[in-house]
């Protein structure tokens, strides 16, 4: 009996809560525009997604998911436009062991935060007048792993 009150009492330690989404940065261009519009559109995306974390207080962290979105329109390397969002959050997080809290951080968080960065530019793409760009859902658990697997093989 002590022992599961033991493991009630562990799980009570551990502390999760989302403080606040915000847009940290966002940026939109149509360098190439009116001439653009003028051409049939044939977009060719390139897409790079990346997060990060800081620790600004005692058991607070600023999460960051950055999304950048280049569309060149038919064969030629001519830029339709380039989107880009750096969505962030604040998480309070304590109770968590070192490598639980490296997990969260890179992986639980940021897919938290996901939906609202492929919104944020999706919105951005519609306001340029080209078509909306659904951005497929990113698996932030298989990165994680990947960057944890490119650590232990530098080492």
């Amino acid at each position: 009996m002590s022992e599961q009150n033991a493991t009630e009492q562990g799980q009570d330690d551990i502390q999760f809560a989302l403080q606040r989404i915000y847009v940290k940065d966002i940026s939109f261009e149509a360098p190439n525009s009116p001439s653009v519009f003028q051409q049939q559109f044939q977009p060719r995306v390139k897409l790079d997604v990346d997060n990060g974390y800081t620790a600004v207080g005692d058991g607070v962290y600023e999460v960051t998911v950055k999304i950048t979105a280049q569309v060149y329109n038919g064969a030629e390397e001519t830029t339709a436009f380039l989107a880009e969002v750096e969505q962030a959050g604040l998480f309070t997080i304590s109770g968590l062991p070192d490598a639980q809290l490296d997990h969260t951080l890179n992986a639980f968080c940021p897919n938290v935060l996901f939906p609202y960065a492929r919104e944020c530019i999706d919105s951005l793409v519609n306001r340029g007048s080209f078509p909306a760009l659904m951005l497929a859902p990113v698996n932030f658990d298989a990165m994680y792993a990947q960057k944890q697997q490119a650590a232990q093989a530098t080492n």
